[in-house]
Formats: structure tokens, C-alpha cells, sequence
């Protein structure tokens, strides 16, 4: 099991890996936080994860496609499971509402059950639920703070804006 760390516009981001898998993350420096979040114990620690920070770094540099190299592992109910993956297609510096991410997923009718896959999700960032937002534009609820969710959301626009902007 690795962990690391990360300064990022939101503040410290770690995570850890599990066989090279990302098992959980977000905005803490609590290793044991994120142990209990994807329910591994206590394991030993075997270092950090210079894969998943370089993927990390990147992103924050500004390469959006960065994290798409970073695997998950999270298990849930099958549309769970399926909505993650969908998540995972949502772009940086795009933001989605609850029932436009249910729709995506494939159910218009099961904005509570994609709420719910917001809620559960244990590897915030790479699973970018922070995208996803009230259907009256507000921020609703997040694991990591509101302020942690804006601060990602307004990052990520900039390099949205900066991808338009490339010729």
C-alpha cells in the first residue's frame, strides 16, 4: 500500500494505491482517513506513488487528460459502479448537474441513485464528482467541504479556458 501527497489549488490532495490502483483519495494528509474511507485496515505502508503523482502533477500543470492514465479500484451495485465510470468522462472545466449526470449514466429517472454515487465515491479527484452540481447551479454537498469543491471547479475552468484558447 503507497501513500501520497500533493499541494494542489484546493489545498493537500493524497491518496492511496493499492497494486497500483488508486483505492481512495482527497483532501486530507490523514493516510488512516483514507484507509478507513476505502475500508483497507491499517496495512503497512510501502512508500509513495510516483505514477500517480506525476499524473497528478500533470493535471495540475494543465494536462486535463493526465488523470485518465490513473486507475481506480471501488466497488459498488452495478449502476454505481457504472455511473464512476461515466464520471470519469465528464471533462475538466465542465461542470454537470444531478440529473444531467443521470441522464449520462444512462437513467434520467435515477438522479437520486447518481447523487448517491457522488456521496459514496472514495477517489475523489480521479472520479470527479466535485463536477457535479445542483440543478439550480449551487455546489450542493461534498466529502472534502465546499470549499474545496469551488476551489477545484474555478481551477478547472482556467484550463478549460486555456484549452479553448490553444490554437
Amino acid at each position: 500500500m503507497k501513500f501520497s501527497t500533493l499541494d494542489t489549488p484546493a489545498g493537500p490532495f493524497s491518496w492511496v494505491t493499492d497494486d497500483g490502483a488508486v483505492a481512495a483519495s482527497g483532501w486530507t494528509t490523514d493516510p488512516h482517513y483514507l484507509f478507513d474511507l476505502a475500508r483497507l485496515g491499517r496495512p503497512e505502508l510501502t512508500g509513495d506513488d510516483p505514477d500517480t503523482a506525476a499524473a497528478v502533477a500533470d493535471f495540475i500543470a494543465g494536462d486535463t487528460a493526465a488523470l485518465d492514465r490513473v486507475r481506480v479500484r471501488q466497488r459498488s451495485g452495478e449502476f454505481i459502479q457504472h455511473a464512476w465510470d461515466v464520471l470519469r468522462t465528464v471533462p475538466a472545466g465542465r461542470t454537470i448537474t444531478y440529473t444531467e449526470y443521470a441522464a449520462l449514466a444512462g437513467r434520467p429517472a435515477a438522479v437520486r441513485a447518481a447523487a448517491s454515487a457522488c456521496a459514496t465515491n472514495r477517489c475523489a479527484l480521479f472520479v470527479p464528482c466535485h463536477r457535479v452540481l445542483r440543478s439550480d447551479g449551487s455546489l450542493g454537498g461534498f466529502r472534502y467541504g465546499l470549499d474545496a469543491k469551488r476551489a477545484m471547479i474555478d481551477f478547472e475552468a482556467t484550463l478549460g479556458d486555456a484549452i479553448l484558447a490553444r490554437p
